[in-house]
C-alpha cells in the first residue's frame, strides 16, 4: 500500500517536472515564431478575441464566418481574457504605448504556449500508460513531440485545431481503455461479478467532456471518435459496457453542449448552435470548397508527410506492428496494450479516410492525430536505437538536424515578410504619437496613418498586430457567394479575384481620381475638392507582393507614392499573386 502511495507521488512529480520544462520550452518557442501561416490564426481566434476585449470601435477584422454564426465564441474567449489581464496589467504599472503594444502581441502566443506544452506532456502520458513505466518508448514519445517541425510550427499558433489536438490528446490519455477493451469476464454460476475498474469512470467521463469540447470547437472531430466507438463495439462486442458509454457519452455530451451554447448566447445575443451552422454552410452548401479543393490522396501524399516529418517511417511501421499484435483473437499477457495500440492504429487511419473525402482539406485538419501516431511511432523508434552503433547514431543526429532545419525555415524564414510589414506599420503610427508628445504641433500637426493592402484576402495579421485602432487600414476582401445558387458558383468572383483580373481597372473604379495624388499638387487643394464618398481615399501606405510591382510601378508612375520599405517574404509559393517580397509605397506629405 505504501509502495503505490509512494510510486503515485513519484509519477506526479515527474509529471509537473516535465511540465513546467515543457512549458518554458514552449513559452520560448512561442515567441521565435515569427512567421505566417494560414489566416485563421488571426480571423478565427484573435480578431473576435480583439473585438470581446476592446469592443466593436476597436477595429477587429470580424470575417462572414462571425456574422453568419459559424463559430463558437468560447475559443475566442480564452485569447480575450489573455488580452483583457495583459491590458489590466500595462494599465497598473503605467506602461508606455511601445510596452503595451509588445506585450499584447505576445499574450495570445504565452497562452497558447501552455496548450502546446500541456499536449506534449499528454502525449508523453498516453505512451507511458501504453507501454508502462519505465520503457523506452515512453522517453521517445516526448522526444517524438519535442522535436516536432510540426509542433514547433503549429502547437503555438492560436488555432482551434491546436486546442482541438490537446483535448483530443487529452482525451486519449485520460480513457479507461481496459475497461472496454479487456475480455469480458464470465459469471461462474454462485459468484457474484467483482467490479474492477473503481476509478475508470472518472476517468471516463473527463475523456468524454475532453471530447465533448474537441467537438463543440471543431465538428469534424466527431469522426476520431466515431471510430473510436466502432472499434470499442468490435472488440468487446458487450451490450453492457456499450450502454454505459453511451449513457456516458449523452450525459457528458448534453452538459458540455448546453454550457458552450450558453456561452455563445452571450456571444451572439441569441441561440445559435455553431456546430450545426458549420456543417450545413460547408457540407450541404459546399462553400468550404470556395476556399480550394484538394486531390483525394492529399493526407496520404502531402498532409501527413508535413504533419510527421522524419517521424513518418516510424509511424508507418507503428501503425504495421500494431495491426499485427492484434490479428489474433487470442492475445498473449498484454492484450490490453495491443488492443489500445490497435484502437489508435485504426482510427487513425479510417479518420485519415473520412477526412479524404471532404473536398477542402488542410494538414492541420488531421492534427489530432498527431499524439496518437507518435505514440505509435515510438516504440518502432525506441527498438531501432536501443542497440547503439555509429551507423544509427549518425542515423539519429540526421534525422535531428533536419528537424531542426526544418522548424528553423518555416519559424524565421517563410512567410514572413507578412508579419514584418505589420509590425512596421505599427511602429509608423507610434512614431506619430511620439511626435504628438515631444514636438510642436503647431509646426507638425501629428495624424493617424492609413494603409491599403493590395493583397490576396487575409495575406497579413490584423489588428491582433497592427493593435491601434486609430490606424486606419483596408484590404481586399473574399466574401463567398453565400447566397448564390450552385450552378452559378463556379462564374463568382471576389473582390480580390475582381482586382487581379485588372488591377488598373479596379483602382481607377475603386479609389479617388488619381489626380488627387500627381506629383506637385497641393494637399490643401486636394482636401478642397470634390470628392466621390463611395470611392476609397488613396491611403499614406499601400502594401502589396512584388508580383505585383511592375503593374503598380506603371500605374502610380508621376504619382506621390514611392517605393519606401521592402520586406523578404519567401523564396516560394504556390500562390503566384504571393511571389515576391513585400513591398510599402508610401505616399509624399
Amino acid at each position: 500500500m505504501a509502495t503505490a502511495k509512494n510510486q503515485g507521488l513519484h509519477t506526479i512529480q515527474a509529471e509537473v517536472s516535465i511540465f513546467i520544462a515543457l512549458l518554458i520550452f514552449r513559452t520560448i518557442n512561442s515567441q521565435l515564431v515569427q512567421t505566417f501561416f494560414q489566416p485563421d490564426e488571426y480571423f478565427q481566434a484573435l480578431e473576435p478575441a480583439w473585438q470581446i476585449a476592446f469592443g466593436p470601435d476597436s477595429g477587429a477584422w470580424m470575417t462572414w464566418e462571425w456574422r453568419e454564426g459559424l463559430r463558437t465564441s468560447v475559443h475566442p474567449y480564452l485569447f480575450a481574457a489573455a488580452y483583457k489581464a495583459v491590458a489590466r496589467i500595462c494599465e497598473l504599472v503605467q506602461a508606455n504605448e511601445h510596452f503595451r503594444a509588445a506585450a499584447l502581441g505576445a499574450a495570445p502566443r504565452l497562452l497558447q504556449a501552455f496548450w502546446a506544452a500541456a499536449m506534449d506532456l499528454l502525449t508523453w502520458r498516453m505512451a507511458h500508460k501504453l507501454y508502462g513505466s519505465g520503457h523506452a518508448a515512453s522517453s521517445a514519445a516526448l522526444a517524438l513531440t519535442v522535436l516536432s517541425p510540426w509542433q514547433w510550427f503549429c502547437s503555438v499558433r492560436p488555432f482551434s485545431n491546436s486546442l482541438e489536438a490537446t483535448l483530443t490528446a487529452l482525451s486519449l490519455s485520460s480513457f479507461p481503455w481496459s475497461r472496454f477493451l479487456e475480455p469480458n469476464v464470465r459469471q461462474e454460476k454462485g459468484h457474484k461479478a467483482v467490479p474492477r475498474h473503481s476509478k475508470s469512470s472518472s476517468d471516463l467521463y473527463l475523456a468524454l467532456t475532453a471530447a465533448a469540447a474537441a467537438f463543440y470547437l471543431r465538428p469534424t472531430n466527431i469522426i476520431i471518435w466515431l471510430s473510436i466507438s466502432v472499434c470499442l463495439v468490435w472488440y468487446n462486442r458487450s451490450v453492457t459496457k456499450s450502454i454505459v458509454l453511451i449513457q456516458a457519452a449523452a450525459v457528458v455530451g448534453i452538459t458540455v453542449t448546453v454550457a458552450f451554447a450558453c456561452i455563445d448566447r452571450v456571444y451572439y445575443d441569441a441561440w445559435t448552435f455553431p456546430p450545426l451552422r458549420f456543417l450545413y454552410f460547408n457540407v450541404v452548401q459546399s462553400l468550404a470548397v470556395f476556399y480550394g479543393r484538394n486531390r483525394p490522396d492529399y493526407y496520404v501524399t502531402e498532409g501527413l508527410p508535413l504533419l510527421l516529418t522524419t517521424a513518418l517511417p516510424f509511424a508507418l511501421t507503428g501503425l504495421y506492428q500494431s495491426f499485427w499484435d492484434a490479428r489474433s483473437r487470442h492475445l498473449n499477457g498484454d492484450g490490453i496494450r495491443q488492443r489500445t495500440a490497435a484502437v489508435f492504429a485504426a482510427t487513425a487511419l479510417m479518420t485519415i479516410l473520412a477526412l479524404s473525402t471532404i473536398a477542402h482539406k488542410e494538414m492541420r485538419f488531421a492534427y489530432p492525430l498527431l499524439p496518437m501516431l507518435h505514440v505509435l511511432a515510438a516504440r518502432p523508434l525506441a527498438s531501432i536505437f536501443a542497440r547503439k552503433s555509429r551507423t544509427r547514431t549518425a542515423l539519429l543526429a540526421a534525422g535531428i538536424a533536419v528537424n531542426l532545419y526544418i522548424a528553423y525555415y518555416v519559424s524565421f524564414v517563410h512567410q514572413r515578410g507578412v508579419v514584418d510589414v505589420v509590425h512596421y506599420l505599427r511602429h509608423r503610427q507610434e512614431s506619430w504619437f511620439d511626435a504628438s508628445h515631444t514636438e510642436d504641433l503647431s509646426s507638425r500637426k501629428a495624424q493617424n496613418i492609413t494603409v491599403g493592402f493590395l493583397m490576396p484576402c487575409h495575406s497579413t495579421p490584423w489588428r491582433s498586430h497592427l493593435v491601434y485602432p486609430e490606424i486606419n487600414a483596408w484590404a481586399l476582401t473574399c466574401e463567398p457567394p453565400i447566397t448564390l445558387p450552385l450552378d452559378q458558383r463556379h462564374t463568382y468572383l471576389d473582390e480580390a479575384d475582381v482586382f487581379y483580373e485588372d488591377p488598373g481597372k479596379w483602382l481607377s473604379e475603386n479609389m479617388q481620381d488619381r489626380r488627387t495624388i500627381a506629383k506637385g499638387v497641393d494637399e490643401a487643394v486636394v482636401k478642397t475638392s470634390p470628392h466621390d464618398d463611395t470611392l476609397r481615399h488613396w491611403p499614406h501606405y499601400l502594401v502589396a507582393f512584388e508580383q505585383l510591382q511592375p503593374t503598380l510601378a506603371q500605374i502610380l508612375q508621376g504619382s506621390r507614392y514611392r517605393e519606401c520599405k521592402r520586406f523578404f517574404n519567401t523564396h516560394w509559393h504556390d500562390d503566384n499573386r504571393r511571389h515576391g517580397d513585400v513591398v510599402v509605397w508610401c505616399m509624399r506629405r
